[in-house]
């Protein structure tokens, strides 16, 4: 987990650092419509009644997001974040969906905070099906790297929560008070 965590944030920074060229080659502009993708690494931990303490795992990460443009420092959209882990035969898998509002503090850079709220789920797989649904919430920092005019290359930090409530395995409770957190880094593609 360490060699991943470390790749990840070692390739942020240098996206990063290259903001400064690419943006006085791409100024940031922001209008319309707009779709991104990334994939990450990230720590999530759970939490229920009677469970004791559940230690955080490293997993995978994806995020989807899309949306429209309400200025040229608001953008509102949805997005869809997940993480998964697999380990000897059993697959977890939690994420969120939310409608989201993306706030740019300064037009001309590509800076931005998220903020939303929405649905989170839980799904264990391990032969039987354990899973539920509650709501949840996101936030997180991104920038927008411009590497073409309509093109950008968009490292994120991503936090999202969920109170999921009770899981279920083939309609029986399971678990009850469920909730579940995820920090995570990420590297996407923006097109606006």
């Amino acid at each position: 987990m360490r060699g991943v965590t470390r790749f990840l944030v070692s390739f942020m920074g240098l996206a990063c650092l290259a903001a400064t060229t690419a943006w006085a080659q791409h100024p940031q502009a922001r209008e319309g419509f707009w779709i991104g993708f990334g994939f990450g690494y990230g720590s999530a931990k759970p939490s229920c009644d009677g469970c004791g303490t559940l230690d955080s795992r490293g997993g995978f990460t994806g995020f989807l997001k899309l949306g429209g443009t309400l200025s040229k420092q608001v953008l509102l959209g949805g997005e869809v974040n997940a993480w998964t882990k697999a380990d000897s035969g059993v697959t977890d898998q939690l994420g969120n969906v939310s409608a989201a509002v993306y706030y740019y503090p300064a037009v001309s850079s590509g800076f931005f905070l998220k903020g939303g709220v929405g649905f989170s789920s839980f799904r264990e797989m391990d032969g039987a099906t354990a899973d539920g649904t509650g709501v949840g919430f996101v936030a997180g920092l991104g920038y927008d790297v411009r590497v073409g005019g309509n093109i950008s290359i968009t490292p994120v930090g991503n936090f999202y929560f969920g109170s999921v409530g009770d899981i279920k395995v083939s309609g029986a409770t399971n678990s009850t008070g469920w909730k579940q957190h995820v920090f995570d880094f990420g590297l996407g593609v923006t097109f606006h």
